[in-house]
């Protein structure tokens, strides 16, 4: 199929960038951004069994215990925003 479209300057100059770094042509990236857009993501696989999701989270938290515990007032309104005026 072959589709028309207009886009502002700027589009095209980021699609040409774009297709360059990737080693492709305009049209080519575009139908490539096209086809993502239009077909579901591939499916992940489903939930994993317990005894790989137990490994996974005791992977998750080996070195937990280096961790340092923050203090109460690390989640303070004032700390999370004290580089917004």
């Amino acid at each position: 199929m072959t589709i028309t479209i207009e886009v502002k300057p700027e589009v095209q100059t980021e699609l040409a960038v774009l297709a360059r770094a990737r080693g492709m042509d305009v049209p080519s990236y575009a139908a490539a951004l096209l086809e993502e857009a239009a077909l579901p993501a591939p499916h992940e696989p489903e939930n994993q069994n317990l005894e790989e999701f137990e490994k996974t989270l005791d992977h998750m938290a080996q070195f937990s215990h280096k961790i340092p515990i923050l203090p109460e007032e690390a989640f303070s309104r004032e700390s999370l925003y004290q580089d917004h005026d």
